[in-house]
């Protein structure tokens, strides 16, 4: 079995514990110990996820109703950062000992963002959400659209300055984390595009006609922002934070990131209500048919449910459809974006001179427990001399004191064991030695900010 960050019953206590807080207390003692559990949920449903263990912590946040305060929360931390971040980067008087706190913050919407993430590939979890759906459509659809407006690719290389001050240098990271943030989007806009039958119309209604997500998807498909060309000429791709070199016989196979675009424009064009809904006027019909150079014999064996859309877009291309369905319903709306906007609107410079008194000029006893339980947060060791039952090996089920020195997960008694189970192994090593090296990076970055 692998170790565990939670048991059910903590994932429970923290999951019933989360609350919705307001803009001001972003940074605040509360807000950071909610920032601790909802770290540890998402470890720990990584986790659940890629070992294909019972997903207790999807549970424990579906049957709290939790995901809309989740959502709340991914929201409320975007607006921070366009309003109230950049005001406190300019704040004269504001010179702080360590921006480890406002680095939490920042990094707090990734941390949100790859819970949902993992959780929204369920059905009965996107329909929990209700009428906030409504919000995280609105907010993918920002987010791709920033992404698409990356048509040259992301590159590090072009933000670099030399010897920038802590908080240049805190705006920097905050820009590289946005492209990993807004890939997250792009998923989770592809779940909610899965069980978009089942949500409110008004889903429907924003992502085909308000937003024209189909031809935001067209443009992402044809600029590829998570590929580039290095300056050796060698073709990069973007998966698991960072960039990858292609080799020549893998440049034909389509990633995790076209397969995501893929399936959302087959929801969304080939969907009964919703191609009832979409506007085939000349422009969208233009741009559709743009997709049929990308669907080559090669992508198609990969993604074989893409031969109906490829017939689609031949019938597209000889006819006309009908005008869309016009149903005389009452539209809902986003709320979430705009109700925190009005309750702050031109408080941000007196929020953040708020927040650089009571949560960003910590004591040096203050910053060093945090960065302490946040460095237990990310530690399995510690967590495992919690569990009362020693370790098993995963292939015999014996006391297991080796551990996999790739993923630091999985336990085995003897190299024969771990020989045996690596072909069951493999897929999940991957994703989990991944995921903790980009872990063990953030708290590196931590540590090294605490010591600035």
């Amino acid at each position: 079995m692998a170790s565990a960050v939670l048991f059910p019953v903590e994932a429970d206590g923290y999951a019933q514990s989360l609350q919705e807080f307001p803009l001001k207390d972003i940074g605040s003692a509360r807000w950071f110990r909610q920032h601790e559990y909802i770290e540890k949920l998402n470890m720990q449903a990584i986790i659940n996820a890629t070992t294909n263990q019972d997903e207790f912590v999807k549970e424990t946040i579906y049957s709290h109703g939790k995901v809309s305060t989740l959502i709340h929360e991914l929201i409320a931390v975007e607006v921070w950062k366009q309003k109230v971040f950049p005001v406190l980067c300019q704040l004269q008087d504001f010179t702080p000992k360590s921006t480890f706190p406002i680095y939490i913050v920042i990094h707090h919407e990734a941390t949100i963002i790859n819970l949902l993430e993992t959780i929204f590939y369920h059905k009965d979890v996107c329909d929990s959400a209700d009428d906030t759906v409504l919000d995280l459509a609105d907010y993918c659809h920002r987010k791709l659209t920033l992404l698409a407006a990356r048509s040259d690719g992301y590159e590090k290389e072009k933000m670099d300055r030399s010897s920038p001050t802590s908080l240049e240098e805190l705006q920097k990271q905050s820009q590289e984390l946005e492209f990993d943030i807004s890939l997250k989007a792009l998923s989770i806009l592809r779940y909610i595009t899965d069980h978009i039958d089942s949500l409110p119309l008004s889903v429907q209604t924003r992502l085909l006609n308000t937003h024209n997500v189909p031809c935001v998807l067209v443009h992402l498909m044809e600029y590829s922002p998570w590929s580039r060309h290095n300056s050796k000429g060698e073709l990069q791709k973007y998966a698991d934070g960072k960039w990858h070199t292609v080799p020549i016989e893998d440049r034909l196979k389509i990633t995790k990131l076209d397969g995501q675009v893929w399936i959302a424009l087959y929801n969304l064009v080939l969907k009964p209500n919703c191609q009832q809904r979409y506007n085939f006027n000349n422009f969208n019909k233009n741009q559709l048919l743009k997709l049929r150079s990308f669907l080559t014999e090669v992508v198609i064996d990969q993604l074989p449910n893409l031969m109906e859309l490829q017939r689609f877009l031949a019938h597209l291309a000889m006819t006309d459809p009908p005008p869309p369905k016009k149903d005389l319903i009452l539209e809902q709306v986003p709320v979430i974006w705009d109700r925190i906007i009005r309750e702050n609107s031109n408080k941000w410079k007196a929020i953040a001179k708020h927040q650089v008194k009571t949560a960003f000029n910590p004591s040096e006893q203050d910053l060093r427990e945090q960065a302490h339980r946040l460095s237990e947060t990310y530690n399995l060791d510690v967590m495992e001399k919690l569990i009362p039952d020693h370790p098993k090996c995963a292939f015999c089920g014996a006391e297991a004191a080796k551990r996999c020195s790739r993923c630091q997960v999985e336990r085995y008694c003897q190299r024969e064991c771990q020989v045996k189970h690596w072909s069951k192994h493999k897929k999940a090593c991957d994703l989990m030695a991944v995921a903790a090296k980009k872990l063990n990076e953030e708290l590196e970055i931590s540590q090294w900010k605490l010591n600035q």
